[in-house]
């Protein structure tokens, strides 16, 4: 079985619509997909009926966690599997950041036009396909008005990812790790050692996480150097932690490949017969 547990559609910033990614999938050679939008259950119910014969649909989240329990405070990323989306809690967090994420990119326009930068969120939120707010989306905007050259490039340090980043409202980690287990779901921290985008995490804090409840952590990952999965592996087997691998696909916004890395069936037997807040959809069988 080929697994990929983490990719977005235009439900958040990914550029592909989340039936398109269900087909996208299959064409692959993918037998089990996990949609993960960003702080956003918006695309399952579009993803749900397209998935093709022989696939099955894994419905999750990542959600934008912090540890505050450290001066300065750590963001990071926590995926959230098969929970129960009508959990009122949890729904009202992620409400909450979907909102920071909107009032983020309004301040960030600003700033921009302060500059003399010729932005508008007309054209940033015409590119969201009525998903999720995100810095991608302003990337793709500067993209569009020849200001940059690339995505990769409006994340420099001379637009988003230096002079023009500024922060958003988190979802307290130990919270939500709570919260997606009293939802029925399985949480596992993304990327852990992804030190291209700011993100390696203290051993520290992962230690933490295990004894708040964390299920799993992501190895596998285009950002990990094989080092920094082999450290992640170790660290999982010595906190009882599965081990996953994911693509994190984003479309045409990042280079990676759909099942570029993936998570052992065993694990993702484990994750099912674990998470009770909602099924897994599954495809037709082939013909």
């Amino acid at each position: 079985m080929r697994i990929d547990l983490h990719t977005h559609s235009t439900a958040s910033d990914g550029t592909d619509a989340p039936e398109l990614l269900m087909r996208e999938a299959a064409e692959a050679g993918l037998d089990v997909i996990a949609l993960t939008d960003h702080d956003t259950t918006a695309g399952w119910n579009r993803a749900a009926p397209a998935v093709p014969p022989g696939l099955t649909l894994v419905f999750g989240a990542e959600l934008s966690g912090r540890w505050y329990r450290s001066e300065p405070s750590i963001g990071l990323h926590l995926l959230a599997y098969l929970f129960d989306p009508g959990h009122q809690e949890l729904t009202a967090e992620l409400a909450r950041v979907r909102r920071s994420r909107d009032l983020r990119a309004e301040a960030i326009v600003e700033l921009l036009n302060a500059d003399g930068v010729d932005l508008t969120m007309d054209e940033v939120r015409g590119l969201v396909a009525g998903g999720t707010v995100g810095r991608p989306h302003i990337a793709r905007a500067l993209v569009a008005r020849g200001l940059v050259g690339s995505v990769d490039e409006a994340f420099g340090p001379e637009w988003l990812g230096g002079r023009y980043r500024l922060p958003k409202t988190d979802i307290d980690v130990l919270t939500a790790i709570r919260l997606i287990g009293e939802a029925g779901g399985v949480s596992v921290l993304a990327h852990p050692m992804a030190g291209s985008r700011g993100h390696v995490l203290p051993d520290a804090l992962i230690v933490g996480l295990a004894g708040a409840g964390l299920w799993g952590i992501e190895a596998g990952h285009p950002d990990h150097s094989p080092e920094d999965a082999a450290h992640v592996r170790v660290l999982a087997r010595d906190l009882g932690l599965r081990v996953t691998g994911s693509s994190d696909y984003h479309g045409d916004n990042k280079t990676v490949r759909l099942g570029a890395y993936t998570t052992a069936p065993d694990v993702y037997e484990d994750l099912i017969a674990t998470a009770t807040g909602t099924p897994p959809a599954y495809g037709p069988p082939k013909p």
